[in-house]
């Protein structure tokens, strides 16, 4: 099958916070673009034994963007991190997605204002100051781990694949 919703990586190396940002970026982008022309029901559609959706996968993606950059980068206080994957029926799939959306915004926000990727965390990770290089490398592998996910469970609901 033809992949449909084929794009480019990235091909930026302007720098090291541009190129990372912009594979992070890629990554996210990957997750949103399989949810395009999907019902509700189809988000919501657990169609593996684990009871994923991919709605599930985005509401668990912005708790991570809140976590790890938010919490963790930009010292923000601790909101309630769940990451649980379970979407409530009375949440829409629309405001799970513009949550997304507007948590990933945020976090290029601090990303940009740390500049430097040498950066420490301003909340120690298991006892270290580790970098904003390590957060960003640590929700690069995630996110791009979870559009393999939605990749399968995109091409599972009705064919569509690519990313």
């Amino acid at each position: 099958m033809a992949e449909t919703q084929r794009k480019p990586v990235p091909r930026n190396d302007d720098g090291e916070l541009d190129t990372a940002l912009a594979f992070l970026d890629f990554a996210r982008e990957s997750v949103l673009k399989k949810t395009d022309d999907l019902t509700d029901d189809q988000l919501r559609q657990a169609v593996v034994d684990s009871g994923t959706s991919l709605i599930g996968l985005i509401a668990h993606l912005t708790d991570g963007e809140r976590y790890w950059f938010g919490y963790h980068v930009g010292g923000r206080g601790e909101d309630a991190y769940d990451f649980d994957m379970t979407v409530p029926a009375d949440l829409t799939t629309a405001s799970v997605i513009a949550a997304y959306r507007a948590a990933v915004a945020q976090s290029n926000q601090i990303i940009r204002a740390a500049g430097d990727p040498a950066t420490p965390v301003v909340h120690p990770i298991d006892g270290k100051h580790l970098s904003l290089r390590w957060v960003l490398a640590h929700m690069t592998s995630e996110t791009a781990r979870h559009a393999g996910h939605a990749d399968i469970l995109r091409e599972q609901l009705d064919g569509t694949t690519g990313r």
